[in-house]
C-alpha cells in the first residue's frame, strides 16, 4: 500500500511539473503576428499587441498592451486601448496541435473614445467593415466565430463633444454564446457623468458586416440620474440641462428602429437663458426611425408636469442627420392644467415676478414645433382661461396709472382670458395679438417681445372697466388713443420686475389737436397725473 501511494504521488507530481512547464514550451509570442493580422481583418482597423503569453492561472492566452486604431476619418489616436485581453482556450488542442479553440474573452480596463462627425456618423460604425472584401462573394468555407463568454470589465468610455470630453466610468459588458452568425444575449451597465447610472439588457445579432449599428437587436434600457449637461450628447452652449430618468425599450431589425418609453426630467432647462423648471416634466413617447434614411416619426409624445393626468400631445417627424436631431411636428393641448405651463416657464426662460405664481385654470394650445432640438422654434395660438397670477398686485406694479385708472387693489391678478399667437425661439418669445381680460379692470391688448434675458418690450392699450377713472375720462373727452376710452401704455423692465409706463406720446402727441393754450392745459393735467409739476 505504501508503494502504491508513492506511485500515485509521483504521478501527481509529474503532472504538476508538466503543467508548470507548459508556458515554457508553448511560445505564445509566435502567434502574435497572426493574431494582429486576423484582428485587423476582423475589425477593419489596425490591431497592435505589446506581448502575448500563456497563463495557466487565467486559463488561456493573455494579450497585454492592446490597441485598436480609430477610423482615419475621425482621429489618428487609438479608438481603444486596454490593459489586457485574456482569451480562454482549450489547453490540450493548443499544446498538442497548436489549435486555438476559444472559450472565453475578457477585456480588462479598456478605454474607448467615441466621436461623431457632422453627418451624424459615429466612429465605431465602421468596426468590422472589411473594405477589401466588400465586393467579393462570401467564402463558403468561412469559419463561424463563437465565444461562450465575452466580457468587458471596468471600462471607461469618453465622448468627444465640440471641444469637451465626457466620461462614462466602470463600464461592464457581458455577452453569452457570442457568434457572428446568430443572435446572442447581452447586458451592459455603466456610471454616467454626474453620478447617474445606465443599464441595458437584451439580445443582438447576427452582426452587420458593413455597419455594426445596423445589427438587429432588442432590449430594455434603464437610466437613473443622467445629467444632460454632463452627458456629452447635448451641446452645453444650447443651455439644455436637467436630471433625467428613463425606462424604455428598443427594437431594431437592422433597417427600422422602434423605441418607446417614459422619461422624467427634474430641474429641466430648454434654452440658454432658462432656469430649472419647478415641476418634474414627464414624457411618454413612441417613435420609429428608418436607420438608412435616418428619418422617422414620433407617433406619441405626451408631455405633462407634476401630477397632471391631462398631458399635451405631440406628433411629428424627426431627421437624425447631422449633429442635432431635427423635429417637425404639432403640439396640441386641450384644457391642460395651468400648473403644467407654470412649471415649464422657467425652462424656456420666463421667470415670473418674485412671490407670484400661476394658479388654477386651463390652457388650450395648437403649436407648430420645428428645427434642431437645440434651436427649436415653437409658434401658434395659446389661450388661458379662469386663472390667476397669485401674489401679483397689478395696481402696485402699475402705480403710474393704477390709482387714476381705477384699477382695484388686491394681492392677486385674476385672469378671465389670456390669448395670443406666440413664437418661442432661442432669441426670445414674441407675442402677437395679445388679449387679456381682467375682471374688474377691463381688456388689455397689444404686442411685444420677451427677450432671451427676460427683458420686456410691449406696446399695449387698455380699455378699462367703469370708465377707467380720471385717465379714462380724459381719454373719453379728448378722444385719446385709436379708440374712444383706450389708454396706451408700455411694459418694460423684466419678467421678474415689469415696469408699466404711460404712453404720453401715444395719448397726446399724434392724436390731440388743440390751440396752444389748450395743449398747455392738457399737458399740465397729464403732468399732474404722472407726478410732474404743473406749468405756470
Amino acid at each position: 500500500m505504501k508503494k502504491l501511494w508513492i506511485i500515485v504521488g509521483s504521478v501527481i507530481a509529474l503532472i504538476v511539473i508538466i503543467v508548470l512547464c507548459i508556458p515554457f514550451f508553448v511560445n505564445a509570442e509566435k502567434f502574435r503576428p497572426m493574431v494582429e493580422s486576423k484582428g485587423k481583418e476582423a475589425l477593419g482597423r489596425d490591431l497592435t499587441i505589446k506581448s502575448m503569453q500563456v497563463s495557466l492561472l487565467k486559463g488561456g492566452v493573455v494579450l497585454e498592451g492592446v490597441s485598436v486604431a480609430d477610423d482615419p476619418a475621425f482621429s489618428k489616436q487609438p479608438f481603444l486601448t486596454a490593459k489586457s485581453l485574456t482569451v480562454g482556450v482549450e489547453m490540450m488542442p493548443l499544446i498538442l496541435s497548436r489549435d486555438i479553440r476559444v472559450t472565453s474573452v475578457q477585456l480588462d480596463e479598456p478605454q474607448i473614445n467615441l466621436a461623431h462627425n457632422a453627418a451624424g456618423k459615429w466612429n465605431f460604425s465602421t468596426l468590422g467593415a472589411n473594405t477589401s472584401q466588400k465586393n467579393k462573394a462570401p467564402s463558403s468555407g468561412g469559419q463561424n466565430i463563437s465565444v461562450q463568454d465575452l466580457r468587458i470589465a471596468h471600462g471607461r468610455i469618453t465622448v468627444d463633444q465640440s471641444t469637451k470630453r465626457y466620461t462614462y466610468d466602470d463600464v461592464n459588458v457581458s455577452v453569452k454564446n457570442f457568434s457572428d452568425k446568430s443572435a446572442f444575449p447581452f447586458t451592459v451597465d455603466a456610471k454616467t457623468p454626474g453620478g447617474g447610472s445606465l443599464s441595458v439588457e437584451g439580445e443582438a445579432g447576427p452582426l452587420a458586416k458593413a455597419d455594426v449599428t445596423d445589427t438587429p437587436m432588442h432590449g430594455t434600457i434603464k437610466v437613473e440620474g443622467l445629467d444632460l449637461g454632463a452627458s456629452g450628447f447635448v451641446d452645453p452652449s444650447t443651455g439644455i440641462a436637467g436630471i433625467v430618468d428613463y425606462d424604455g425599450t428598443v427594437k431594431s431589425d437592422g433597417k427600422d428602429l422602434h423605441s418607446e418609453g417614459k422619461i422624467s426630467a427634474k430641474n429641466l432647462k430648454l434654452v440658454k437663458g432658462g432656469s430649472p423648471s419647478h415641476e418634474v416634466i414627464h414624457l411618454d413617447y413612441a417613435s420609429d426611425i428608418n436607420l438608412e434614411a435616418k428619418k422617422g416619426t414620433i407617433s406619441r409624445a405626451d408631455i405633462s408636469a407634476g401630477n397632471s393626468n391631462n398631458p399635451a400631445r405631440f406628433t411629428g417627424t424627426v431627421d437624425t442627420h447631422g449633429q442635432s436631431m431635427v423635429v417637425n411636428g404639432v403640439l396640441k393641448a386641450a384644457k391642460m392644467p395651468i400648473e403644467t405651463i407654470e412649471g415649464l416657464l422657467p425652462a424656456v426662460g420666463v421667470v415670473l415676478p418674485p412671490g407670484s405664481q400661476l394658479q388654477g385654470g386651463t390652457v388650450n394650445a395648437d403649436l407648430n414645433i420645428q428645427g434642431p432640438v437645440d434651436r427649436l422654434v415653437t409658434s401658434g395660438p395659446i389661450d388661458i382661461a379662469n386663472s390667476k397670477l397669485a401674489g401679483f398686485n397689478l395696481k402696485s406694479k402699475a402705480s403710474a396709472i393704477g390709482a387714476l385708472a381705477g384699477i382695484p387693489s388686491g394681492s392677486d391678478m385674476l385672469i378671465q382670458t389670456l390669448a395670443s399667437k406666440l413664437r418661442v425661439a432661442p432669441e426670445g418669445i414674441k407675442a402677437d395679438g395679445l388679449q387679456l381680460v381682467i375682471p374688474g379692470v377691463g381688456t388689455v391688448t397689444g404686442d411685444g417681445i420677451i427677450g432671451a434675458n427676460n427683458s420686456l418690450n410691449f406696446k399695449m392699450k387698455a380699455k378699462l372697466a367703469n370708465g377707467g377713472g380720471a385717465v379714462g375720462q380724459l381719454a373719453n373727452l379728448s378722444n385719446l388713443g385709436q379708440a374712444k376710452g383706450e389708454i396706451p401704455f408700455m411694459i418694460q423692465g423684466t419678467t421678474q420686475n415689469p415696469v408699466f409706463i404711460p404712453d404720453v406720446a401715444g395719448m397726446v402727441g399724434n392724436t390731440l389737436k388743440a390751440p396752444v393754450q389748450g395743449t398747455q392745459g392738457i399737458t399740465n393735467v397729464l403732468g399732474g397725473l404722472f407726478g410732474k409739476k404743473k406749468g405756470k
